[in-house]
This record gives C-alpha cells, structure tokens and sequence, in this order.
C-alpha cells in the first residue's frame, strides 16, 4: 500500500511543481521566487497558475543568437 502511494506521489508532485521546474530547465532569474511562490500558493490553482505563466515570461538567462550572414547547409535564409 505505501508503494502504491509513493508512486501515486511522484506525478503528482512533478505537475504539482511543474512551474519550478521549468523555470530549473530554462535558468530564469526569478527560479527562487518561482519556486516561493509555487511552494506556499501553488496548491491554489491561481497561484500554481501564475507561478508557471512567470517560468515561461521569464527571459532565460542566456538567450542564444545566431549570427545573421551564416546559416548552416541545408538551412535557409529568408
């Protein structure tokens, strides 16, 4: 029965922290505010709302950029 429930757990938990997480894989700025926010009103659905539309309207931290006269073979140039 605790098995079933630790793997119950584990999804849960990913979609219930999805906004940190996603501000983890996207290196914003705000990751520590956003996961504030996601940890003591994420479990609000307007809090867990916000905290991921901010992990996606952060700018990562590095943003690359590609030089405009070169494009790699087979790409093309608009």
């Amino acid at each position: 029965m605790h098995v079933l429930f630790a793997l119950c757990l584990l999804p849960f938990g990913a979609i219930h922290f999805l906004p940190t997480i996603v501000a983890l894989l996207r290196d914003s700025q705000h990751k520590v505010g956003i996961f504030l926010l996601n940890l003591f009103l994420g479990w609000t659905v307007i809090g867990w709302v916000v905290a991921l539309v901010l992990a996606f309207r952060c700018a990562p931290r590095y943003q690359s950029f590609a030089y405009a006269g070169y494009a790699p073979q087979g790409w093309r140039r608009y």
